[in-house]
């Protein structure tokens, strides 16, 4: 059993056929999928998704750091009443990105910081969103790490010594489909890294695992990312679903 601890199914790239993927989830094993939210257009979409299978998905809430804009504060202002409602499980996705567009870097940084804040006060997890920026961000949540603030890293592609920087600071690595490209230098990272430290994600419709690269991701296909962790550490299948399964439960209070 396992459980995607990233995707985004609500999103319209599932509007056709969603009862097909989660009935391919189910099937393939997928006991739990948590859904990050994006911006205040996203949660009623969301949670409507979550209610029509409430066994299945668990829900969090945040401003992604690609949604920061000049109305920024009144997205907050979303989140923070969201969070009044006691029904979310985590904060998130929330982080820095500066792939496409350094713009609204200040405002992306106070937006971090204020939602980082938040999970302190509302004693949840962090889900945390780090793209060609993934030096502050750590260095953001070091400063604001008071030895009870806990997450993950999602879509961690980083090097060994941000892995152990990630996992100094009581945190998990989120680890999906880019372990299985060719070029991505996980592996390496991966074999220095104990499964303790893991927690699976498939971040979809982005990012799927080789072989279905190119195509829309799903949760099912979080498996294959299992069997390569599995191929390359020398471990069962087995005990990487129950050790990641057990990891994100911990986390995530579920």
């Amino acid at each position: 059993m396992y459980i995607d601890t990233h995707a985004h199914l609500y999103l319209e790239d599932f509007n056709e056929d969603i009862e097909t993927v989660v009935e391919n989830a189910k099937h393939a094993g997928i006991q739990q999928i948590l859904l990050p939210n994006i911006s205040a257009s996203y949660i009623e979409p969301m949670n409507r998704l979550q209610k029509a299978y409430p066994e299945l998905f668990r829900t969090m809430i945040g401003l992604h750091p690609g949604s920061v804009r000049e109305d920024f504060e009144t997205e907050l202002d979303v989140v923070y009443k969201e969070l009044q409602s006691g029904s979310y499980i985590a904060v998130g996705e929330i982080g820095t990105d500066l792939y496409w567009d350094v713009t609204y870097k200040d405002q992306q940084m106070i937006a971090f910081e204020r939602q980082l804040n938040w999970a302190r006060e509302f004693n949840l997890p962090v889900v945390i969103h780090a793209r060609n920026s993934m030096g502050l961000t750590i260095e953001t949540v070091f400063k604001q790490q008071n030895g009870f603030m806990s997450g993950v890293f999602h879509c961690f592609s980083g090097t060994l010594e941000e892995a152990e920087q990630i996992i100094g600071m009581g945190f998990y690595l989120g680890i999906g489909g880019v372990c299985t490209y060719k070029n991505s230098g996980l592996n390496e990272v991966l074999l220095q890294i104990g499964l303790e430290h893991l927690v699976l994600e498939t971040d979809s419709p982005y990012l799927p695992p080789v072989p279905y690269r190119g195509k829309r991701n799903e949760s099912s296909y979080m498996v294959k990312v299992a069997e390569h962790i599995a191929a390359i550490k020398g471990v069962s299948l087995q005990d990487v679903a129950e050790k990641t399964t057990e990891n994100a439960k911990k986390l995530f209070k579920i």
